[in-house]
């Protein structure tokens, strides 16, 4: 199986609630496995989720005091796909209460420090979730089905994939370090769907996936999306599926839209897959005949952006 590459970008996003005291701490457990991102309140909490920059929470025990916990029974009946993890570092005279009140607002992880296996108990709940966002999850996926694929051609799908978001083939292209009509015209001649038509199902994996979390508007998810605006993102949707957002949002999971991208574009062409190297600069696919077919600006692929 390829390895799937963990960078700094693809450690689990994390945002706090924490005790000052805490924080050091806290990094310390996850240097290597998370990035934290610490908040002095629930709001600032709230946002990093609207603007999904984060994919786990962790809240202090000592820090939930009655106005917070009704704030976190929210988050979680909100953001279903979040993981909420409740850190516990010292007793206080309320501590009970707030345990309870945590278990009540739906928070299933409670992370005891006070000892030693405690910090390690929590690296490996925190670590956990790299392997559950949607990007990693497509890419083991995708590692499978195309064992024995060229390198070039698993560039590309990493690509999609990899955390760096691109709204278009010219940008795909860049960072695959490759003319976009290079790109688009060895896809046509594989007789594969095109770049733009991988790129464009790929970001709504992504789309289906925030859709998961009621707590996200149809205009979030547009705007954190790179969509201009939520009827740009209906209008995608449509062409691409057929679809309203509306109706996308009720048949799709990240899951299933993952499901029906390898079904539509990876495996009917697998044998294709299997030797194709799109960025070769002596690709097969660039034959003599591709080289006239650059040359006529008639016979160009459709546009790249």
């Amino acid at each position: 199986m390829r390895p799937v590459r963990l960078t700094t970008e693809a450690l689990a996003p994390l945002t706090t609630m924490l005790l000052p005291t805490e924080r050091s701490r806290v990094d310390a457990a996850g240097e290597g496995f998370y990035r934290a991102m610490h908040r002095d309140t629930l709001d600032d909490v709230f946002d990093d989720l609207r603007d999904q920059r984060a994919d786990v929470v962790l809240v202090s025990v000592s820090r939930c005091g009655e106005s917070e916990l009704t704030s976190v029974a929210r988050l979680v009946r909100e953001f279903p796909r979040i993981t909420a993890v409740a850190l516990l570092s010292h007793l206080e005279r309320d501590t009970a209460r707030a345990v309870l009140g945590l278990g009540h607002s739906g928070v299933r992880a409670l992370i005891d420090v006070r000892q030693p296996d405690g910090w390690r108990d929590l690296r490996e709940i925190l670590s956990s979730q790299v392997s559950a966002d949607i990007s990693r999850l497509a890419l083991g996926q995708l590692a499978l089905d195309l064992i024995g694929a060229p390198d070039d051609c698993w560039r590309f799908f990493e690509a999609l994939f990899d955390g760096i978001r691109v709204g278009t083939v010219r940008a795909l292209a860049s960072r695959l370090r490759v003319l976009p009509s290079t790109l688009m015209s060895r896809f046509f001649r594989a007789a594969l769907p095109s770049p733009k038509r991988y790129l464009a199902t790929a970001r709504l994996i992504h789309v289906a996936r925030a859709f998961e979390n009621p707590g996200l508007s149809v205009a979030h998810v547009a705007d954190q999306l790179d969509y201009s605006s939520p009827q740009s993102f209906g209008r995608h949707v449509r062409t691409l599926l057929g679809v309203t957002g509306l109706e996308f949002r009720q048949r799709y999971d990240g899951e299933g839209m993952l499901q029906r991208f390898r079904e539509e574009l990876v495996l009917p062409y697998m044998p294709v897959l299997k030797s194709f190297t799109p960025l070769s600069a002596h690709s097969r696919w660039e034959s003599v005949g591709e080289r006239a077919f650059h040359a006529s600006p008639g016979a160009m692929p459709p546009q790249t952006c």
